[in-house]
């Protein structure tokens, strides 16, 4: 409070005492509106879920059938890993790609991923099929006989290792 006034600062002012007719940003579980400002506020009190981050089954369900694309993705990554360690290493990295390409897949296709849904939509499909992508074509030019060959690679190769 301000000795000379008797009336509160503007930096004692609550939040929630502030009334602004911009849009709704985001609603409660009850769902009514939060905040009337579209302002972020100065403390955050929670995170955002992403868009798609609900459950993938009903709430009734059991907990693996709830989370079934992110445990989709994470099985075929392990047995992709489980591949790689018993001396299958072309396969084992393929299936690894894959499973990123299909969790993209799903990512895109799905609307309720469970804990697939890390960021937004567009931002997990672009990270999950890159990555996969990326794996999947280096599982296919690996060394010996690769079954892909890019002929600029090479040359790449060749300007930085002098032989």
């Amino acid at each position: 409070m301000s000795a000379e006034r008797g009336t509160p600062d503007a930096s004692e002012e609550r939040a929630e005492d502030i009334t602004v007719r911009d849009p709704v940003s985001a609603p409660d579980a009850e769902g009514r509106p939060r905040r009337t400002t579209r302002r972020f506020p100065l403390f955050t009190r929670d995170t955002a879920r992403p868009e798609g981050g609900g459950r993938a089954a009903p709430g009734d369900a059991p907990a693996p059938a709830r989370q079934w694309p992110i445990l989709a993705v994470l099985l075929t990554v392990g047995l992709g890993l489980l591949l790689t360690a018993l001396d299958q290493f072309r396969l084992g990295t393929l299936l690894v790609g894959v499973a990123l390409l299909a969790g993209s897949l799903l990512r895109w296709l799905v609307p309720n991923v469970g804990m697939l849904a890390v960021r937004s939509r567009f931002t997990d499909i672009v990270t999950y099929a890159g990555l996969g992508l990326v794996i999947a074509l280096l599982a296919l030019m690996v060394q010996p006989n690769p079954l892909l060959e890019i002929p600029f690679l090479k040359d790449t190769l060749h300007f930085t290792v002098d032989s």
